[in-house]
């Protein structure tokens, strides 16, 4: 089936998802991160302690033109500052689930109600050359919700189609020295919006398990 001819709605994707059941988890756990572009860079094994994040992917519901939401952090921020990401942060000792966490944190950055998220499934972690264990809640929103933005965390939000982000024309990949070696990532520019590294690789792995 071409990209076409795709039904690129919040339903079908919250089908796609649920077809997975409740494994998606818990499956393939060494298949997902930097480290799949990057073996020679890989932390998990390396002495190198993992902070626990979660992040929530938000797959509105326009009918046939779903749209997800994405946050561009502030400029301020200490780890991945003035880049795009999903909203999301670090699991408290508080949180129940990881789903909590990726609600919780939406909440306080954007200030999207949980009363119109619902968390359909989640992929295995993710890992990231940043050293974080990311683990991506994928949901699905009913419109009409208003946001409140948390400026010390947040400084825009916008959507960009399901069917673009799905589109693996859209997904290149790119490379750059840190710290003194080749990295490579993925990313998905969409109009003025630059979305790479970690966000662009959580969607790469929404395509391949779900899309391609």
């Amino acid at each position: 089936m071409t990209v076409s001819a795709m039904d690129f709605s919040a339903e079908d994707f919250r089908r796609r998802v649920l077809e997975e059941g409740q494994g998606v988890a818990e499956r393939d756990v060494d298949d997902n991160g930097d480290h799949v572009l990057n073996p020679g860079v890989r932390l998990a094994g390396d002495g190198i302690r993992l902070k626990d994040a979660a992040v929530l992917v938000p797959v509105v519901d326009y009918g046939h033109h779903a749209r997800v939401i994405f946050t561009l952090r502030t400029a301020t921020l200490r780890k991945h500052s003035g880049q795009i990401s999903f909203p999301g942060g670090g699991i408290d000792a508080e949180d129940a689930s990881p789903e909590e966490a990726a609600l919780r944190e939406t909440e306080e950055e954007i200030g999207l109600s949980r009363s119109y998220i619902e968390a359909v499934g989640r992929l295995p972690d993710y890992v990231s050359g940043t050293g974080f264990r990311i683990k991506p809640v994928l949901a699905v929103v009913k419109p009409g919700f208003e946001l409140t933005l948390n400026p010390t965390e947040v400084a825009d939000v916008f959507e960009v189609p399901l069917g673009f982000l799905m589109n693996p024309e859209n997904h290149r990949r790119a490379s750059r020295i840190f710290q003194g070696r080749e990295r490579f990532f993925y990313e998905m520019p969409y109009g003025e919006r630059y979305i790479w590294g970690i966000t662009a690789g959580i969607t790469r792995s929404i395509y391949e398990r779900f899309y391609s």
